[in-house]
């Protein structure tokens, strides 16, 4: 699921916020700077959805990373995590024949035996902390582009040396965390991401684990240095993928992020590491709920102290995992998971559903973990006229908020946060010219009702029902054909009410409609 680069149908960033509730005003961190040529800053939360998160390109344009943070700081989004870039073990000259130093290719020292060239691309600059080594270490600036040439060795002296070049197009990390701060929000910088074997690039080639080690522990001195004073900075990014799933003594990616994380742990001690492990419930393909349990316990036990949050990717962007509910396992799949499984039902394509696979993870949470969901907001493939991602493939398609309410109804009772993959290009994207976007569909509906729990409770000694979710304060449940005023409501992180309804006993679908006019988009059904 997770990409570097995206090449967008059209793009367009929230241009319309609905300003119906200035929620929380947050007090900047960070004051605008004098002409800095931006628009200044607008700090409210104005239309607060379930989604707090989101993954997100850095850029190193200030206005343009103005803007879209505070488009999602608008709809209540209060985390931003980007991608490592792939630290790679095959040198690209092509990219990197502008970096010479003294009229000498960057990868040629004189005097200095190279033994590897490693390369990494990335969106950001390093501090001056970073050169390390006269002569060997060096900063280029040629055209558009700065490169870094950086040894891995241990001494400057050692005769032979490994070395990374960089090149960048500027401060991208940098200005995003600038920014959130100004925004009271957290960025979690992407790891450097692991080579990937030759032939089964799903897992790293550990045969470079020690120069990636070395690496990272100079990127993560340089963000310990420059972002010390930064109150965005919350911690890192896992960015090598893995399915939360039952894995072997030797797994390797379990090992590098055994090996990677106890290097965030002794530069960044107390700094959170984020991970965000893959579920796949396709018969024959994949795995049931049940292992998801012993995965969640391998990935816990590689955080080597720090505190760490584990983002399940839910699979219905992907097609990996279906969103529904318990009475429909003889259901027909929706249609946008027809190109992945077939013309099946649920349980003919599926070991289970999203909320199978979360209810299993949350049983058994390990200490020092918080489990979170990250919501896939796209498509298994594009439909006619639809925007989303044409580059890399596999080509993915936009998603509806209504579809993104059932993720959330799928998730919500079983995660602490939810997030979502990815900002860029599923929810800025338009349709059409002038179109709205997915952000400005959400920032337009944020205040329909999302039922997420319901069931039977008395109050008072009169039979009901008490539902949980989001914006159900006031008005009514509809249960089936039957309209109920509600009697009872208590906020919180997810609101509570209660209608008198005696149950049923069989299937019951409950929306609602709260005090200011709007209605669940996906009903719940009570079993």
């Amino acid at each position: 699921m997770h990409r570097n680069l995206w090449l967008v149908v059209t793009v367009g960033f929230v241009v319309a916020v609905v300003a119906v509730v200035a929620a929380a005003l947050v007090v900047p961190g960070e004051p605008e700077r004098p002409g800095d040529g931006c628009p200044p800053r607008d700090t409210r939360v104005t239309a607060p959805y379930a989604i707090t998160g989101y993954w997100v390109i850095p850029r190193a344009d200030r206005c343009v990373t103005r803007r879209m943070v505070e488009a999602i700081h608008a709809i209540g989004g209060d985390t931003l995590i980007t991608f490592g870039p792939r630290f790679s073990a095959s040198p690209d000259p092509d990219g990197f024949t502008a970096c010479r130093v003294d009229g000498v290719p960057c990868q040629e020292v004189p005097g200095i035996q190279v033994r590897h060239v490693y390369t990494y691309v990335t969106s950001e600059e390093f501090g001056k902390g970073m050169l390390r080594c006269p002569g060997i270490d060096r900063r280029v600036v040629s055209g558009e582009r700065i490169f870094y040439r950086l040894t891995l060795a241990e001494s400057c002296a050692d005769p032979v040396h490994d070395l990374v070049l960089v090149s960048t197009d500027g401060d991208g990390i940098g200005v995003l965390m600038a920014e959130a701060s100004a925004y009271g929000m957290t960025v979690f910088p992407g790891l450097p991401a692991a080579p990937q074997r030759v032939g089964k690039p799903w897992e790293p080639d550990l045969g470079h684990v020690d120069a990636l080690n070395a690496f990272t522990a100079r990127v993560l001195a340089d963000y310990r240095q420059r972002f010390a004073a930064r109150s965005a900075f919350g911690g890192v990014y896992q960015s090598f993928e893995l399915a939360m799933r039952a894995r072997s003594d030797r797994d390797p990616v379990i090992a590098l992020y055994a090996a990677q994380h106890e290097v965030v742990a002794a530069a960044l001690p107390g700094k959170k590491i984020v991970v965000s492990p893959y579920i796949d419930g396709r018969r024959g393909r994949g795995f049931p709920p049940e292992q998801v349990e012993e995965g969640l316990a391998d990935i816990a036990g590689t955080r080597a102290g720090l505190p760490m949050a584990v983002a399940v990717q839910d699979g219905r962007g992907t097609g990996k995992v279906p969103v529904h509910g318990e009475h429909e396992g003889a259901v027909a799949v929706a249609a946008r998971l027809v190109p992945v499984v077939g013309q099946v039902t649920n349980e003919q394509g599926y070991y289970g559903s999203t909320r199978d696979f979360m209810v299993a993870a949350a049983r058994r949470v390990p200490d020092g973990v918080e489990l979170w969901a990250n919501i896939e907001g796209f498509e298994p493939t594009p439909a006619a006229g639809e925007c989303g991602r044409v580059d890399p493939l596999p080509l993915r398609g936009r998603t509806t908020k209504a579809r993104l309410d059932q993720q959330v109804m799928a998730v919500a009772p079983h995660s602490t946060k939810i997030i979502s993959y990815g900002w860029d290009p599923f929810f800025t994207c338009q349709d059409g010219p002038g179109g709205p976007s997915l952000a400005d569909v959400i920032a337009q509906g944020w205040q329909q009702p999302i039922i997420v729990s319901a069931h039977p409770k008395e109050l008072n000694g009169r039979a009901g029902v008490q539902v949980e979710g989001y914006n159900l304060k006031g008005g009514t449940l509809r249960f089936g054909q039957a309209e109920v005023a509600q009697e009872w409501y208590a906020p919180g992180r997810l609101e509570s009410a209660w209608a008198p309804y005696p149950p049923t006993g069989s299937p019951t679908a409950i929306t609602a409609t709260n005090g200011a006019g709007f209605t669940s988009t996906s009903p719940y059904v009570l079993q």
